[in-house]
């Protein structure tokens, strides 16, 4: 972990119109996460968490505040230059996976590959996340936990400089789940990817490196955690 900041948010909120009615989803966020950090954004349903992640993955803009990404302010981008930011430096991982079903493992990965001007090599990818022997099976022949992992071989392989994670452990049960996180320290740790991932499940907060603790909207709290737990540990 260095100390260079690969995010900064500088008072950051967002509102939505619902009719007559303003729906205020963050209110003045300010935070910033340093280059190969592993954190966790811990909150319950309803605390802005996916629309922090969403801003922070340039799928969404704030209403008021400043995003900036390794010191380039890119809440002014225009949708071009989003697109752009989202294909080349970010790696989401979602709940449910969003694999193409009518493509193999292999190929789900591939097609990310191709959006991206310096990809990592497929095949050691496919080894990374163990999916070797599986790489030409559909997503519909897999397991969860294995459709999780072509996600995250997807994110991965275009060499983003962050990996958002959006409850990557949602849909899986336990010692899936504990797998699936034990591979996104690997790639936090080995491959120095900053990781984030935005979660309800306190438990999972204990393997980050910092928590930042949401609640209607706003930072409720933001630990720095000394000791992080290896995810074998963690129990829910």
């Amino acid at each position: 972990m260095t100390d260079e900041e690969v995010f900064k948010l500088q008072h950051v909120s967002k509102e939505y119109k619902m009719g007559q009615v303003s729906v205020r989803a963050l209110q003045s966020i300010t935070c910033n996460i340093e280059d190969g950090e592993m954190v966790v954004i811990l909150g319950p349903s309803g605390s802005g968490k996916s629309t922090l992640l969403n801003i922070m993955g340039g799928m969404d803009t704030p209403t008021h505040g400043q995003v900036y990404f390794q010191n380039i302010n890119i809440s002014t981008y225009s949708a071009k230059e989003l697109t752009l930011y989202r294909r080349e430096k970010i790696g989401f991982v979602f709940q449910f996976y969003n694999l193409m079903p009518n493509l193999t493992a292999r190929e789900n990965i591939e097609l990310a590959t191709e959006l991206v001007s310096n990809p990592l090599d497929l095949d050691e990818i496919l080894a990374k996340v163990d999916l070797k022997d599986r790489a030409n099976h559909f997503p519909s022949q897999m397991s969860g936990g294995e459709q999780q992992r072509v996600a995250i071989a997807r994110a991965i392989a275009k060499n983003p400089v962050v990996l958002l994670c959006d409850e990557p452990t949602g849909a899986l049960d336990y010692s899936t789940g504990i797998k699936v996180l034990t591979l996104l320290q690997e790639i936090n740790r080995e491959m120095n990817k900053t990781v984030v991932i935005i979660t309800h499940n306190q438990p999972i907060a204990q393997m980050a490196d910092r928590i930042i603790k949401l609640g209607s909207g706003k930072i409720v709290e933001i630990i720095d955690n000394k000791q992080p737990l290896d995810p074998s540990q963690i129990r829910w």
